[in-house]
C-alpha cells in the first residue's frame, strides 16, 4: 500500500514539474526551471514584467534584451507561455504552408499520370488480339 502511495506522489510530481509556466505569473525560481533561462534572463523578464505584463511573444521578443524568434521557441518548447499561448514561429509555419502546396501538387501530378496510364492503356489492343 505504501509502494502505491509514493508511486502516486512520484507522478503527481513529474506531472507538475512538466506544467506550462506563464511568463505573466512566474516567479524567479518557476523561469529558472525553463531550460536555458538562467538569473540573468529571470531578472531582465522580471524588470520588464514589473513595467506591464507581456500581451504576446512579440511583446516579449521586443521588450525583452535577448530573447529573440529562435530562443523563443526554444523557450516554448520548454515549457514557458505567454497568456497561456506557446510560441508560433512564422518562418516555420510559411515552410509548413510551402511544403503542403508542393505534397498536394505531388499527389495531382500522380494521380495525373495514373489517369493517363489508364488511357493508353484502354487504347492499345490487348496482346491476344494482335494475332
Amino acid at each position: 500500500m505504501l509502494k502505491r502511495i509514493l508511486a502516486v506522489l512520484a507522478l503527481l510530481y513529474a506531472a507538475a514539474s512538466f506544467a506550462a509556466v506563464d511568463v505573466n505569473k512566474a516567479t524567479a525560481a518557476d523561469l529558472d526551471g525553463i531550460k536555458g533561462i538562467g538569473p540573468v534572463m529571470s531578472k531582465r523578464i522580471l524588470d520588464e514584467r514589473k513595467k506591464g505584463d507581456f500581451k504576446t511573444w512579440d511583446d516579449l521578443m521586443a521588450r525583452v534584451k535577448g530573447i529573440g524568434s529562435p530562443t523563443a521557441a526554444k523557450y516554448s518548447a520548454g515549457g514557458l507561455t505567454v497568456n497561456g499561448s506557446d510560441y508560433k514561429n512564422p518562418a516555420l509555419a510559411k515552410n509548413d504552408d510551402k511544403k503542403a502546396v508542393k505534397t498536394e501538387k505531388k499527389e495531382e501530378k500522380k494521380e495525373g499520370q495514373a489517369e493517363k496510364k489508364d488511357d493508353t492503356a484502354a487504347a492499345k489492343p490487348a496482346a491476344s488480339a494482335k494475332k
